[in-house]
C-alpha cells in the first residue's frame, strides 16, 4: 500500500488522508489555537473515496499522519456484468475486475472497447469517467 507520512499542519480540504484504513477526501479542516498547556489541534472530516461513508478525526498539528499515493490510470472496458466491469490497463495490459460505478450516468456508457479512467489508491480501484479521444 502505497502512502507517505505528512504532518498535519500541511493538509488542506480537498486533499487525501487514510482514516481507519480507508483512503479519504478531506471536506472540512479546522484548527483550534493552543491552550495554556497544549497544543493546537486539528479537526478533520472526510468521505472514503471507496465507501462513501464520513469519518472525522482529531489531532495534533504536529502529528504525523499517513496520505494515500493515489494514481490515475487509464483502462479499456474488455466485459460489463452484472455488478463489476472487467478492465484492461492501458499500460501493463493487467486484467482486472472493479465494481460498476454508482452514478448512473457513467454505468450507463461503459461497453466494451470503451477507455475510462480509474483511480487505484491503497489496493482498490475505482472508475472515475469515461477518457475523451484525442
Amino acid at each position: 500500500m502505497a502512502v507517505k507520512k505528512v504532518e498535519v499542519r500541511q493538509l488542506k480540504k480537498g486533499k487525501y488522508i487514510m482514516i481507519d484504513d480507508e483512503p479519504c477526501k478531506i471536506v472540512e479542516y479546522t484548527t483550534s489555537s493552543p491552550g495554556k498547556h497544549g497544543s493546537a489541534k486539528a479537526r478533520i472530516v472526510a468521505v472514503g473515496l471507496f465507501d462513501g461513508k464520513k469519518r472525522t478525526i482529531t489531532k495534533p498539528v504536529d502529528a504525523k499522519v499517513d496520505v494515500p499515493v493515489i494514481e490515475r490510470k487509464t483502462a479499456q472496458v474488455i466485459s460489463v456484468m452484472d455488478d463489476t466491469v472487467q478492465l484492461m490497463d492501458m499500460e501493463t495490459y493487467e486484467t482486472f475486475e472493479v465494481p460498476k460505478p454508482e452514478d448512473e450516468e457513467l454505468a450507463s456508457q461503459l461497453e466494451e472497447g470503451v477507455m475510462v479512467e480509474y483511480m487505484e489508491a491503497a489496493g482498490k480501484r475505482k472508475i472515475v469517467g469515461i477518457k475523451e479521444e484525442e
